[in-house]
């Protein structure tokens, strides 16, 4: 039988609600829910950003205003009411999108650092057996002029991490180690995460100890989860507030 892929957001769900993890990925039962507007400002932002460095790979010249009228259509192309709001109007929500796009292409202009990769999907194995796997998006790779492969990846949400909590990440490892089935063992690797809210970067690094210390850690994860049978709903403080039993109880209404 083949084994189930993994990822970063597939392993966190079931570490916050091994209810949920159970309703979506098991039972299959897991109901549309309506996309929160963070979300969709992060899927718009990252669409842009993607959009210019294509441009930009293939030498076409990108000015600011490009940039601004491709968010906007991007925006009002993909808008729908059925967004979740919780707080204030879409229009602040967009005029976010353009203040990040602002500061990310005055900082970073004229975007010249070798992308040789964007929106690329890896998928390597966590033991050597090849029997589990994990699967990721890296948004954009850099070949920099130190021959480093460079990560990078772009953050919306307004919560900016600390450089211990960058450095002790799961996912930023887990793209360390699909640079490593992409490019080898050799590969010198440099992790950056864009907090496009606060117009900052954190650079992390790891070590081999560390990348093997979390391949054993994911792998005794995922046995946990394929042991469970007892999925509890999470407990914590606003678990009565989770989207999907709210949509639940409007829909059993």
């Amino acid at each position: 039988m083949e084994k189930e892929i993994y990822s970063h957001s597939k392993l966190w769900l079931f570490e916050n609600c091994p209810e949920a993890y159970k309703i979506k990925y098991i039972d299959k039962k897991f109901p549309e829910l309506p996309k929160s507007i963070e979300a969709f400002l992060g899927g718009m932002v990252h669409k842009s950003l993607e959009w210019l460095y294509r441009e930009v790979k293939e030498e076409k010249e990108v000015n600011m205003d490009d940039l601004m009228k491709n968010f906007a259509n991007n925006w009002i192309s993909n808008f729908s009411h059925d967004l979740r709001i919780n707080w204030g109007k879409s229009e602040d929500y967009f005029n976010k999108g353009i203040k990040f796009l602002i500061d990310y292409y005055q900082k970073n202009k004229p975007f010249n650092d070798n992308t040789i990769e964007i929106e690329k999907k890896i998928l390597f194995n966590l033991d050597e057996g090849a029997e589990y796997k994990i699967r990721g998006y890296i948004d954009r790779i850099v070949l920099n002029e130190n021959g480093e492969y460079e990560v990078h990846d772009y953050k919306t949400n307004d919560f900016m991490k600390t450089q211990e909590e960058v450095d002790a990440d799961r996912q930023l490892a887990f793209y360390h180690l699909g640079i490593n089935e992409l490019f080898g063992q050799q590969a010198k690797i440099k992790l950056i995460w864009h907090f496009l809210a606060h117009n900052k970067t954190i650079v992390s690094r790891r070590s081999q100890e560390q990348l093997e210390q979390l391949k054993k850690e994911t792998l005794e994860l995922i046995k946990k989860i394929e042991n469970t049978i007892e999925w509890p709903a999470c407990g914590k403080r606003y678990c009565d507030w989770c989207t999907y039993k709210r949509t639940n109880r409007i829909e059993n209404y």
